[in-house]
């Protein structure tokens, strides 16, 4: 279906574009900042999974329709950049509170999966960043084109997992013994909200 040539390059382009500082690589590093490594796998794996709806809207054609109408772009841009604001608000109400794991330390996975999942279908920039970059590598003389699509983005979806979680884990390291620190947490904590604040506002100003 794909030729060796058309992948490398469909993996080359995807993993320069995963590498470009945007929301979501921002949220991840965030997330392995101010809650630790594991917090910031969790958050990158949800944010990944999030492209398999982006995928799957761009593979059936239901991302020309948000492109197409202003409306629902407005809507998913609005609702994205509320969610923003609330872990804006989340981040500064609990400044003070340590959210670093001690060994041993459970961590709540499925809200994790579920905060990085949300951030990221309700992003409307990423659902036309889908159906702008997929249609590219496809092979229209072979047909069978929603399913080059669907393949062509879980290559995308495991490769931003692995992007993602390695810069989410190593930011957690980095950070790991200076958040131990009372007055580094609360600063941390300071700044991922003025980080999810401002990209909410960015959110709001983008258009299609």
């Amino acid at each position: 279906m794909f030729s060796i040539s058309t992948l490398f390059l469909f993996m080359g382009a995807a993993v320069l574009l995963i590498l470009i500082p945007g929301p979501d690589l921002i949220f991840a590093i965030t997330q392995g900042i101010t809650n630790g490594r594991k917090a910031g796998i969790y958050t990158a794996i949800g944010l990944a999974l999030g492209n398999t709806v982006h995928t799957l809207a761009a593979a059936l054609g239901l991302s020309i329709l948000v492109k197409s109408s202003p409306i629902l772009f407005t809507l998913f841009k609005i609702a994205g950049a509320m969610y923003l604001f609330h872990l804006a608000w989340k981040s500064l109400k609990h400044r003070k509170n340590a959210h670093t794991l001690s060994k041993g330390e459970k961590i709540d996975e499925s809200a994790l999966l579920r905060r990085g999942l949300i951030m990221n279908v309700l992003n409307p920039k990423v659902a036309i960043f889908f159906l702008t970059f997929l249609p590219q590598f496809v092979n229209y003389e072979q047909g069978q084109v929603p399913l080059q699509m669907i393949l062509l983005g879980l290559i995308f979806i495991v490769l931003t997992a692995l992007i993602f979680g390695l810069l989410a884990y190593f930011a957690g390291v980095f950070s790991g013994r200076l958040l131990e620190k009372p007055r580094v947490q609360e600063a941390a904590n300071i700044g991922a909200s003025v980080i999810f604040l401002g990209l909410g506002i960015k959110l709001l100003t983008t258009s299609p």
